[in-house]
């Protein structure tokens, strides 16, 4: 079955009921929600938007997908990462804004498509991109395999926040040299022996 941006299975908003509070629509305002995701948060905005408009952001083709579900003439969906949002907004003539919403991190969604890498659950490619398509960004499988150890060493412990970065570096440095990892299990394999609960 496919999730639709109504949906919970694609992903359930968090805090959805403190959110709609503390963004204190107006029925004729202009909001922008920068992470639509599975348009929970963007449907429930557009629900209290009679006269106003919400513009969404999301840089993921699922998204933009979920996002064809909440078309009408109060809602655009603007397929960039929010690092554009100014510029777009400008370009929409958008500006000022009345309210803005951004929901960061990870959905549930990614996390539950073994494709896009994000979980250790399932097998799938080390790819971890918020875009897929973009060619252009590195997945985790170039971090691993071309990011020298100190990086990685830096990426572990301060992002990763793990305890022992510096023997998990020098973990995947040796790993590598092997062979490239390329998947959640063949990364997995490698970092057993320091990491002893999965």
């Amino acid at each position: 079955m496919e999730a639709r941006a109504n949906d919970t299975a694609y992903h359930r908003p968090v805090l959805l009921a403190e959110c709609l509070a503390a963004l204190a629509i107006v029925p004729g305002g202009r909001y922008v929600d920068v992470t639509f995701g599975g348009g929970g948060h963007s449907a429930r905005i557009l629900e209290q938007l009679v006269e106003g408009h919400l513009y969404s952001l999301d840089q993921d083709d699922a998204a933009e997908r979920e996002a064809a579900a909440l078309a009408r003439p109060q809602f655009t969906f603007i397929r960039a990462n929010f690092r554009h949002l100014h510029a777009e907004l400008a370009r929409l003539g958008a500006l000022p804004v009345d309210g803005l919403l951004a929901d960061l991190g990870v959905s549930s969604h990614q996390f539950d498509t073994a494709g896009r890498g994000f979980s250790t659950r399932f097998d799938g490619p080390l790819d971890m991109r918020m875009n897929p398509e973009d060619a252009t960004a590195a997945t985790a499988a170039d971090v691993l395999n071309d990011y020298d150890e100190a990086a990685l060493h830096r990426i572990f412990g301060m992002y990763g926040e793990v305890t022992n970065a510096r023997t998990l570096a020098a973990t995947v440095a040796q790993a590598r040299r092997q062979r490239p990892l390329r998947t959640i299990q063949e990364l997995k394999q490698a970092i057993q022996p320091v990491t002893p609960r999965g």
